[in-house]
C-alpha cells in the first residue's frame, strides 16, 4: 500500500447518448477485457428493453435502481483487544454508488436469459421495484449492520 500520497482520480467523460457521468461509470464497470463498444451496446440495448417493457424512460428506471440498491450502512471488521468485531459504519456516496453498480452487474450476470442486455434490463426493473438479487444484497447488508448495532461505539 502506497504511503506517500493518494492517487489522483481519473476524469472520465460522460457517455455520448445520455450525457451522464454515472452511466459512463456503469458502462466502464460493465466492460470486460477492454471492450467498451460491446459494453455500450449492451447498456443501450437494455435501456431500449426497459422502454419497451416498463413503458417509461430507461434512464429513470436506471437512476431509481441505483438509488434503491445503494447501501446506507455496512459492517467493517475491527480488531479490538484480541477479538474481531463487525462494526457498522455509514457508507460514503462514492462507495455507495460503486457498490450499487457492482451488485447490479453481478446479479444481472447471474440471471437466466438469452442476452446480457435482457438480463441487465430485468435486474434494473426488479431493483427499481425493490426486488431482485441486488436489492436483496442491500437488505442483507443493512440487516447485518442492524444486528451489530451494539458494536457501533467502536467506530
Amino acid at each position: 500500500m502506497a504511503r506517500r500520497r493518494r492517487p489522483e482520480t481519473r476524469v472520465i467523460l460522460p457517455d455520448p447518448v445520455y450525457n451522464d457521468l454515472i452511466v459512463a461509470k456503469f458502462i466502464n464497470n460493465l466492460m470486460l477485457k477492454g471492450r467498451k463498444s460491446v459494453a455500450e451496446s449492451i447498456f443501450y440495448a437494455a435501456m431500449d428493453n426497459i422502454r419497451a417493457k416498463a413503458k417509461t424512460d430507461g434512464i429513470e428506471i436506471f437512476k431509481q435502481a441505483m438509488e434503491n440498491v445503494g447501501p446506507r450502512l455496512e459492517v467493517k471488521s475491527k480488531r479490538i483487544g484480541g477479538s474481531t468485531y463487525q462494526v457498522p459504519i455509514e457508507v460514503s456516496n462514492k462507495r455507495r454508488q460503486a457498490l450499487a453498480m457492482r451488485w447490479l452487474i453481478l446479479y444481472a450476470r447471474s440471471r437466466k436469459g438469452p442476452t446480457m442486455s435482457t438480463r441487465l434490463a430485468a435486474e434494473l426493473i426488479a431493483a427499481a421495484n425493490n426486488d431482485g438479487g441486488a436489492f436483496k444484497k442491500r437488505e442483507d447488508t443493512h440487516r447485518m449492520a442492524e444486528a451489530n448495532k451494539a458494536f457501533a461505539h467502536f467506530r
